[in-house]
C-alpha cells in the first residue's frame, strides 16, 4: 500500500502540527526495510504544549456526563470497525504481523472503545451507613486528571485503546506517546477520535524523542497518572522518577509465560494452542509461551505433532495471503533470538526444527520458527523473555516440581495449563503465581476482563470494569447534618 512521504504526527489541542521545517523520524517496513513515511520528531516543547492543552481540556471534559462521553466512544468504535481493513494494512506495513492478525487486532482495539463506552455511565459511588446520627458519609468517584500514556510497538492499536478508552470514559484527558517504530496506527486512532467528536485538547499525540517526552510527563505535576506498556527496566525507572510528584502508575511490563502440558491433556489441543501462543505476532507478545513443560508420558506425541505443524508454517511478508509469521521488528530483536539459541545449543540443547534466519524474498528481520529440546534451567531462554519465534520444550514427571519451576521467575504476567481434570485445573491455577492463568486457553485478553501481572510484571489492571479503577480517585465526603432544621 502507498503511504505519504511525510505525515503530520503531532496533534495538540485539536490541531495537527505541520512537519515542514521540523526534524523528522523515518518509519520502516520491517519486512522489506523500505521507508514508509517520516513523522515529526517532537520533544520537550511539544510534550509541554500537549500537557497544557490536556490540563485546560480536563476542566470541561470532567464535567460532561458519562453518557455524553460514551456517545463519542461509541462513534469511535463504529468508525474503527468500518475501517478495519485499511487500518489493518497500515498496521501490518509498519509492524510486520500477518494481515489477518492485524485486522483482528484493530477489531480488538475497537472492542475496548465499545466496552468503555458502556462503562462510562457506570462509575458508581457509595453511601456509607454512618455510626453517628448527625453524619452522612458519601464516596464520590472523580477522574484522576491528565494521563500520560506510553504504548509499545508489538500491539500498536489495541494497547492504545486499552489505555485511553477507560481514561476518556472516566473523564480524564490524555497525552499519548506511541512507540517510534509504529506511529501510523496511533495517528489513525487519534483521527478516528477526532472524527468522532472528541473536544479539543482531550486527546493529544506527540511522537519523537522517547526520553524527552517521557521525562517531561514525569516532571509535570499536571500529569497525575502514567500508564505504560513495555520493559520491566523502563517500568522501574518510571516508578522511581514518579515519586517526585507521587503520580499514580499503571504498568504492564515483561513476562515469561510457562505452558504446562499434563499427562491427561488433550494433546491435539495443547499442540495447536501452544503453537498459536508462541508464534502469534512471531513471538513478540508479552503473554506468549516462553517455556513449555510437557509431561514425560506424552512428550513423544506432543513433539511429533508440534514439529509437524511448525514445519508447515509459512514465513513471509504479512501482506501476502497465507503468511503465518512475519518479520521481527528490528535487528536488535533478531540478535536476541540468535543469542538465546546460541546459548542453549552451547549448553546442550538440540534444535528440533528451524534454528536460523529465514532467507526468503525479502530483506527484513525474518527468523525461522524454532523448537529446542533437551533444554535445561540454566539456559537464557528459560530465564529471559525471548520475544521471538524460539520455543524451548522441557519434560517433567512431578506436578509439584513443575509448578515450582513455573513460578521460579521474577515475572508473573501469564501462565497456561493443559489438563482435562477439573480439580487439577482449579488447584494448579491457584498455585501459579501469575496475574493471568489460562486453562486450555492461550488467548485470555478480552475487553471485558482485567489484564495485568504481579511481581515484576507490573501494577494495575487494564480491561474490564477494573480498568476504570486506575483512572478514578474516590473522594470521601463527610457531611454533618442538623436534625432540628
Amino acid at each position: 500500500m502507498m503511504l505519504k512521504s511525510k505525515t503530520n504526527s503531532i496533534f495538540i489541542d485539536g490541531k495537527w502540527q505541520d512537519v515542514d521545517g521540523q526534524e523528522t523520524e523515518s518509519v520502516y517496513n520491517p519486512a522489506t526495510l523500505e521507508p514508509i513515511t517520516e513523522v515529526t520528531y517532537g520533544g520537550k516543547m511539544e510534550a509541554k504544549a500537549a500537557i497544557a492543552a490536556a490540563s485546560r481540556a480536563f476542566k470541561t471534559w470532567r464535567e460532561m456526563t458519562g453518557r455524553e462521553r460514551s456517545r463519542i466512544l461509541y462513534r469511535a468504535h463504529e468508525l474503527m470497525m468500518d475501517d478495519a481493513q485499511r487500518l489493518g494494512e497500515i498496521l501490518t506495513t509498519e509492524q510486520g504481523k500477518p494481515l489477518k492478525e492485524a485486522i483482528g487486532e484493530v477489531k480488538g482495539a475497537a472492542n475496548f472503545l465499545l466496552w468503555y463506552a458502556e462503562e462510562a455511565s457506570r462509575t458508581y459511588g457509595e453511601w456509607i451507613p454512618s455510626s453517628i446520627k448527625s453524619k452522612r458519609l458519601l464516596v464520590i468517584p472523580q477522574p484522576v486528571g491528565v494521563v500520560g500514556a506510553i504504548t509499545p510497538w508489538n500491539f500498536p492499536a489495541s494497547m492504545i485503546t486499552r489505555k485511553i478508552a477507560p481514561a476518556l470514559a472516566a473523564g480524564c484527558t490524555v497525552v499519548l506517546k506511541p512507540a517510534p517504530e509504529t506511529p501510523m496506527s496511533a495517528i489513525e486512532i487519534v483521527k478516528i477520535l477526532e472524527n468522532a467528536g472528541i473536544p479539543n485538547g482531550v486527546v493529544n499525540l506527540v511522537t519523537g524523542d522517547d526520553e524527552a517526552i517521557g521525562n517531561t510527563m514525569l516532571e509535570s505535576k499536571d500529569v497525575r497518572l502514567m500508564t505504560f506498556t513495555g520493559s520491566t527496566e523502563v517500568g522501574k525507572y518510571l516508578m522511581r522518577e514518579s515519586a517526585n510528584h507521587v503520580k499514580k502508575l499503571s504498568l504492564e511490563l515483561g513476562g515469561h509465560a510457562p505452558i504446562v502440558v499434563f499427562d491427561d491433556a488433550n494433546i491435539d489441543k495443547a499442540v495447536s494452542l501452544a503453537l498459536a501462543s508462541k508464534f502469534r505476532n512471531n513471538g513478540q507478545t508479552c503473554i506468549c509461551a516462553n517455556r513449555i513443560y510437557v509431561h514425560e508420558s506424552v512428550q513423544d506425541a506432543f513433539n511429533e505433532k508440534l514439529t509437524e505443524k511448525i514445519v508447515a508454517l509459512k514465513v513471509g511478508n504479512g501482506t501476502e495471503e497465507g503468511t503465518d509469521l512475519g518479520p521481527l521488528i528490528n535487528e536488535q530483536a533478531l540478535q536476541k533470538v540468535e543469542k538465546h539459541l546460541d546459548d542453549a545449543v552451547a549448553k546442550g540443547a538440540k534444535v528440533v526444527c528451524g534454528g536460523d534466519k529465514w532467507n526468503g524474498d525479502f530483506d527484513g528481520y525474518f527468523y525461522q520458527p524454532t523448537v529446542l529440546s533437551g533444554v535445561t534451567d540454566d539456559m537464557l531462554v528459560m530465564n529471559e523473555e525471548t520475544f521471538g519465534p524460539l520455543m524451548p520444550v522441557q519434560t517433567f514427571s512431578d506436578e509439584d516440581t513443575v509448578i515450582g519451576k513455573a513460578n521460579d521467575t521474577d515475572y508473573g504476567l501469564a501462565a497456561y495449563i493443559f489438563t482435562e481434570t477439573t480439580s487439577r485445573a482449579v488447584l494448579v491455577s491457584e498455585k501459579l503465581d501469575y496475574g493471568i492463568v489460562g486453562i486450555n486457553d492461550v488467548f485470555p485478553a478480552v475487553a471485558e476482563a482485567p489484564f495485568g501481572g504481579i511481581k515484576q510484571s507490573g501494577v494495575g489492571k487494564e480491561g474490564g470494569h477494573h480498568g476504570m479503577d486506575e483512572f478514578i480517585e474516590m473522594k470521601y465526603v463527610s457531611m454533618g447534618i442538623d436534625s432540628t432544621y
